[in-house]
């Protein structure tokens, strides 16, 4: 029973196959009733094959749902971050061209504000709970048949790029036009070593509008898994929800990692995690300290792997981090790896350059941009902007994003190197190193701390810092200053928004 989530539901209807965040257990027979009731509905609407979707959603079953239905209609599925105000989710409906908004009612105001702005019909907006300007979304499924929809074939998720240097833009991939089934859409968790079945339970311990927690999610339901969900993660949350289910499998973020080394001795030995056999993480960069602790808690579940919305990428074991420290594994068997010039050439093994990718999935255009979908690729290569190098082993080691790049004397310096030694720093809670404009020097390295509970900002603790990185950092990488802020810009996946602190010292500056 590996044909994909509808096939085990249909022969197994019964199991469980979901813990909501509510603690509410899901069968794989309600699950699957509910995603044909939700396709014969949006068909209802109007929707037909190559149409679009937008949900703002927390994680929870409405979410699944709506992924399970656009992957056997023929839709496209656009998850948007619920943290985005109205003109930032009126920009992805619009630009995304969805037919049907279905949001929760947490961000009811938002949505509505959207819905307005991208001029969505009244009749196409559903809200599960209840709030004014829409239609409830039990009466999108309502008096719809539980029984499987015709012409099924396969959809896509369209995932919104994070939008951390400007407007975001979708990933859009060609519908191949074929039965879901003939698509093996749990493979991707084969390349982690991850089996179908197997008694795995995976957490869900992120947002599910976030590229990889969708796929990673998708794929462990499609394999068999149990999904537990978590609605707003925190560490004590995640260890008693591994301890309580005997979770096999996550997906995670170094800041997860980062939050976790923070509780108490007391705290994390009162939880069993010995039933983890993955914990993957990705999407920024880990520091080696962080890294080499959880291995030390965890053990060799601890994975990592390199790849984008558009694709991937790479994955190292706990095994090969070891072995050589800091490197983000090989390619995928599905993909190959670049390390290219400015020139479009390739560099030897320890040259710095940028880092491509290639996927023999299939390709993807970013949506109605052209020039960015061009810009981003040299043949069948693409890139996201990452700075990197690949050893005589194929290993690749990453060094930072082209765009977080700072030039200070024409002097290449590198912001994730820097942000690694602040986070060594007890008081540290988050750092993020940037380049601010300066009159001799074109730019100068600006950090700014989140400090850690107990740490009083001011001078004081600002001068701590700066020792500290005098002790650990070359001079011409150390900050010029530090500044403090209450709570670091990231979005509950660990991705810096790095651009809105960058603004704040630029302003009147180009």
């Amino acid at each position: 029973m590996t044909d994909g989530f509808w096939a085990q539901a249909t022969e197994d209807p019964a199991r469980r196959v979901l813990v909501a965040p509510d603690g509410a257990e899901w069968t794989a027979g309600r699950l699957h009733a509910d995603a044909n009731r939700l396709v014969h509905g949006l068909r209802a609407a109007g929707l037909s094959r190559g149409d679009a979707f937008a949900v703002v959603l927390p994680n929870g079953a409405e979410l699944l749902t709506a992924y399970l239905a656009a992957t056997q209609a023929g839709l496209y599925l656009v998850p948007v971050n619920h943290h985005l105000v109205g003109p930032e989710i009126a920009w992805i409906v619009a630009d995304s061209g969805a037919k049907v908004l279905i949001a929760h009612e947490r961000y009811a105001e938002p949505a509505r504000h959207a819905a307005d702005e991208a001029r969505l019909p009244a009749a196409h907006r559903y809200l599960v709970g209840a709030a004014p300007g829409f239609r409830p979304y039990a009466g999108l499924l309502a008096g719809q048949p539980e029984s499987p929809p015709a012409d099924r074939t396969l959809g896509w998720v369209m995932n919104y790029t994070s939008g951390t240097t400007g407007r975001p833009r979708g990933i859009r991939r060609p519908l191949p036009g074929t039965a879901p089934e003939d698509t093996h859409l749990g493979g991707f968790l084969g390349i982690f070593g991850i089996r179908p079945f197997d008694g795995n339970v995976h957490l869900v311990c992120s947002p599910l509008y976030h590229t990889a927690v969708l796929q990673f999610a998708g794929a462990s339901l499609h394999l068999g898994h149990r999904l537990v969900m978590m609605d707003k993660w925190t560490p004590e949350g995640m260890l008693r929800l591994i301890d309580r289910h005997r979770c096999t499998h996550t997906h995670m973020v170094p800041t997860q990692f980062h939050r976790l080394l923070a509780l108490p001795e007391e705290v994390r030995s009162r939880y069993d995690v010995s039933c983890l056999r993955h914990a993957i993480h990705g999407a920024a960069p880990c520091p080696d300290h962080v890294k080499r602790a959880m291995i030390e808690w965890w053990g060799p579940c601890v994975e990592e792997y390199y790849a984008a919305s558009e694709g991937g990428g790479a994955f190292a074991t706990a095994e090969d981090w070891l072995k050589k420290p800091g490197t983000v594994g090989r390619a995928w068997p599905i993909s190959e790896l670049a390390v290219l010039d400015d020139d479009g050439n390739p560099l030897p093994p320890g040259r710095l350059g940028t880092v491509y990718m290639k996927m023999s999935t299939g390709g993807f255009t970013y949506h109605k941009d052209e020039a960015k979908t061009r810009g981003s690729r040299v043949g069948d290569y693409f890139t996201v902007g990452d700075l990197g190098h690949l050893d005589e082993d194929g290993y690749l080691f990453l060094r930072d994003r082209k765009i977080d790049l700072i030039i200070s004397g024409g002097v290449n310096i590198y912001p994730a190197e820097i942000e690694a030694a602040l986070l060594a720093h007890p008081a540290v809670a988050d750092a993020a190193v940037f380049g601010v404009p300066h009159d001799d020097w074109g730019e100068e390295v600006k950090a700014v701390v989140e400090p850690a509970p107990g740490h009083e900002p001011g001078p004081a603790l600002a001068g701590t810092i700066l020792g500290h990185c005098a002790r650990h950092l070359a001079g011409y990488k150390r900050p010029r200053s530090v500044d403090f802020v209450a709570e670091m810009p990231r979005d509950p996946n660990g991705k810096l928004y790095k651009r809105r602190l960058r603004e704040t010292y630029r302003q009147g500056r180009p």
